[in-house]
């Protein structure tokens, strides 16, 4: 194993403001900067000038990079030895591919810290003035994915016990989905 490390910090839900002060201090020390597009571009302000800065976003049926790409990059640059921050939006492990990038991490021997940041399925509802749970109202949360991988042969989801979930349910990247997911819940018994 090498000295380099590899950190997944999560770099909040879009405010800058919201980056823990740990994923701030790695910016700021680190060698190298792989980012995406769902990280506020104002936390780069942060990142020393002569560190190398790698942009790696994805947007729908545009993807800068494969992820088995970014695995492969992050994989090297710990090899090499550099200090890399990977400046993910939200968290890295909600929805974030950050279980993916650190079992690559893993099987290369090289040195990986997550660094939580806080996921945008509970700050939205926070900065709108919404609880995501209430003991009066709601007592428990579920955050599900609104877009799964598409080279599953059928869905992990389970429609009906989601439509009888008694509490919030949150849905991550579903807008193209949207449709289908409120029919499902529908026609498994979620009141319209």
């Amino acid at each position: 194993m090498s000295d380099g490390c590899v950190y997944l910090v999560g770099a909040g839900p879009g405010d800058p403001g919201l980056i823990t002060v740990r994923g701030r201090d790695l910016l700021r020390r680190a060698d190298a900067v792989v980012y995406d597009n769902l990280a506020a571009r104002s936390l780069l302000s942060e990142v020393r000038s002569d560190a190398e800065m790698i942009y790696v976003g994805k947007q729908a049926s545009a993807h800068t990079m494969k992820q088995p790409d970014i695995n492969a990059l992050l994989v090297r640059l710990g090899m090499e030895g550099k200090q890399v921050v990977r400046l993910k939006g939200g968290d890295p492990f909600v929805f974030g591919r950050g279980g993916e990038e650190a079992l690559e991490l893993v099987e290369a021997g090289v040195a990986f810290e997550v660094v939580p940041g806080i996921t945008a399925g509970i700050a939205a509802l926070a900065y709108a003035g919404i609880p995501i749970t209430h003991r009066n109202v709601t007592s428990s949360m579920a955050l599900i994915t609104g877009h799964e991988t598409p080279d599953k042969e059928e869905s992990d989801l389970d429609y009906e016990a989601l439509a009888n979930w008694p509490g919030t349910l949150g849905f991550y990247m579903g807008v193209k989905n949207l449709p289908k997911i409120a029919a499902s819940l529908i026609a498994h018994g979620k009141d319209p």
